[in-house]
């Protein structure tokens, strides 16, 4: 990777993929940013939830032109294939070159938004780009619930305008975000030992794509954990059904990859359950057959074990997974092609004494958003379960007369001979927050080509990451 052009760009990201910074976990990176800026002889100031601000101050001929935040996020999302050995909190992300991609070995990459934080160093440290008075921004945990721009200070950003560094699309400049909610159901772990005669078995969705729940929830991905309730409801209808265990899923914002259940059924229904599932099987199949060309539902038989959770238990829960609704639910009537709202049955976990459902909302408009939530809300009331839904984050409006936007969609018509495509994302960028602390800011967000993001399947364009960062000089050199 340090072989690639530009040398520098490519040589910070190798440096941050070496570095751990799970969520929440961020002190090495933050370290090694703030090592870079003292190499360099560059103001940083930190606020008190971490936020890092490195500033460089106007090349010749730039100084009274407006400021300019470069903004990225320090933190990356922590995903891994089943079976692979690796340590977030401690080991070295194992990136290589695949023809035009950098993928990462078993793991996510972490080039969302290791790249951002890459072409931001870049610029403070390279001689030969022209710009105004910089402020690189890198926010802390991003990933788990934008903490670090809820509580980015303020007073702490001077600049007029930001550049959003997190986008994902090669030739696009998003100039809107969607808002977003979270929801959590909890049911208490009740249990009761296991009585005679059953046939217990261990069932796993497996084999499914996975992928990040706003820019990916278009694309039709099959959710593990809605397949795996689809199923278990079909048992439901045939015979009582109790669960040991269920889980599924990991992160709020990455569609559930894998979900496995231990089940009990009646002896006598030992070939039903087989029966039923090879039914259920050729249908998904046929459903998914090409989205989801990996997707395997496998049973096997296991031992009983002592206890089982209530047949109340898991014919609520069983009942709400089923009920929860998962995927696009409006289109966008001003952007063709852009989800307007959208919800993501995101994970299930048995933990302590109880077991956690985790699902997230989003929508472009704080009407859209308000209306998912109260849907999924009611659907885990009426499953009898505790629900409890955070604050959120509001979305970021689209402003088509932006003087950044104009620059910028100038810079990449001068460079590659055509206009950028100007749209909106359908994820929880940062900009949206920004926008309540300092309301005069002008932003975009651009980026590199990015697929599979969110999970192990994720990569980054190298000659789409060499056109994001001419094009990056070439704004900063006109702004």
């Amino acid at each position: 990777m340090r072989n690639l052009e530009p040398h520098i760009l490519w040589n910070y990201f190798y440096e941050i993929t070496q570095i751990p910074r799970p969520s929440k976990k961020e002190e090495r990176i933050l370290a090694f940013l703030k090592q870079i800026a003292a190499d360099h002889q560059l103001e940083t100031e930190q606020d008190t939830a971490g936020n890092l601000v490195i500033r460089k101050a106007a090349t010749p001929g730039y100084e009274t032109h407006p400021g300019v935040i470069l903004q990225s996020h320090v933190d990356m999302v922590c995903e891994k294939n089943a079976g692979t050995e690796f340590n977030f909190d401690t080991d070295a992300i194992q990136a290589y070159i695949d023809g035009d991609w950098v993928k990462a070995r078993g793991t996510t990459l972490g080039a969302d938004n290791g790249i951002g934080m890459a072409m931001a160093l870049a610029v403070l440290t390279s001689p030969g780009v022209q710009h105004p008075a910089i402020e690189c921004l890198f926010t802390v945990d991003e990933e788990t619930g934008l903490t670090g721009a809820f509580a980015l200070e303020k007073g702490l950003l001077k600049g007029q305008v930001l550049i959003n560094l997190d986008s994902e699309d090669d030739g696009e400049v998003f100039i809107g975000c969607a808002g977003g909610i979270g929801t959590k159901a909890f049911f208490d772990l009740l249990q009761e030992a296991s009585p005679q005669g059953l046939f217990t078995f261990k069932v796993n969705v497996s084999g499914l794509k996975g992928g990040h729940s706003g820019g990916d929830i278009h694309l039709g991905l099959a959710n593990a954990l809605k397949l795996l309730s689809g199923y278990l409801g079909l048992l439901q209808e045939k015979m009582p059904v109790r669960l040991a265990q269920i889980q599924g899923g990991n992160l709020h914002n990455a569609i559930p990859r894998e979900a496995g259940a231990v089940v009990a059924v009646p002896y006598s229904e030992k070939e039903t359950v087989r029966v039923i599932l090879n039914i259920y099987l050729a249908d998904v199949e046929a459903d998914y057959n090409y989205v989801e060309p990996g997707l395997k539902i496998t049973l096997e038989s296991v031992e009983t074990p002592a206890e089982l959770i209530t047949k109340d238990i898991s014919d609520r829960l069983i009942d709400g997974l089923n009920a929860c609704p998962h995927g696009v639910i409006a289109m966008s009537p001003d952007m063709p092609g852009l989800v307007e709202t959208s919800t993501n049955l995101a994970s299930v976990k048995m933990t302590g004494e109880r077991i956690t459902v985790v699902t997230s909302q989003r929508s472009m408009g704080e009407p859209g958003k308000k209306e998912i939530a109260s849907t999924v809300y009611k659907v885990w009331q009426d499953a009898g379960a505790v629900v409890e839904q955070n604050d959120g984050y509001p979305g970021w409006k689209p402003n088509l007369d932006s003087r950044i936007l104009t620059i910028t969609r100038s810079a990449y018509k001068t460079l590659f001979g055509k206009d950028p495509a100007i749209k909106a994302i359908h994820a929880g960028l940062e900009c949206g927050l920004f926008l309540e602390k300092y309301p005069h800011l002008d932003m975009v967000s651009v980026g590199p080509q990015m697929y599979g993001v969110h999970s192990p399947d994720e990569r980054l364009s190298i000659t789409s990451t060499q056109k994001s960062w001419a094009w990056l000089v070439e704004i900063l050199k006109n702004s």
